[in-house]
């Protein structure tokens, strides 16, 4: 778990979440790297081995804690609930994707469209996400006039708001994916 804090209260939550987490198990470690991002506090989940990261800008709680515990399980190697030829086919798609995910933690749909993103991500190490609670980053989501959640963003733009399956967010990134559907 690699946190990028500053001085804010959530800061100091989720670093306590974190060191929380490592403590149960001796396979998570805890870093800082105050470099590791522009947008604090943000905690990754990161596998060192696959080049994989996943981010958590804001605290994981309420709907979003069982996103945090997935990706910690998809990351380590956890059997994820795909079919293989979806998992080929995440593990394919070209070119970088960072992925920026607006929540609140009250959201019944953020947690699926978070979790798909995070499956993404942590099968295919071109892909990045950013789970990011909006009530911790008013001032961007002000910036960004998002007024439904989740909104979902590609490489700064963009990309979905509202509930969205991972079938359909492959169909939108894929370029062969009615091809292959056919």
């Amino acid at each position: 778990l690699v946190l990028s804090l500053n001085n804010s209260d959530t800061s100091e939550k989720l670093k306590n979440l974190a060191n929380d987490i490592a403590s149960l198990n001796d396979k998570v470690k805890v870093s800082e790297d105050q470099d590791a991002s522009a947008r604090k506090p943000i905690m990754q989940v990161v596998n060192p081995s696959k080049e994989t990261a996943i981010g958590f800008a804001g605290l994981p709680m309420g709907h979003e804690f069982t996103s945090l515990v997935l990706a910690l399980l998809h990351s380590g190697g956890h059997p994820m609930k795909l079919e293989a030829d979806v998992i080929e086919q995440i593990a394919n798609l070209e070119g970088e994707m960072n992925f920026e995910v607006f929540i609140s933690l009250s959201c019944q749909n953020c947690p699926d469209v978070v979790q798909a993103l995070n499956m993404m991500a942590a099968i295919n190490p071109k892909i990045k996400t950013t789970m990011i609670d909006g009530a911790a980053f008013q001032d961007e989501v002000a910036e960004r006039n998002i007024m439904a959640v989740p909104s979902v963003f590609l490489n700064g733009e963009i990309f979905t708001q509202g509930r969205i399956s991972l079938a359909e967010i492959l169909k939108k990134v894929d370029s062969g994916a009615a091809k292959k559907e056919a």
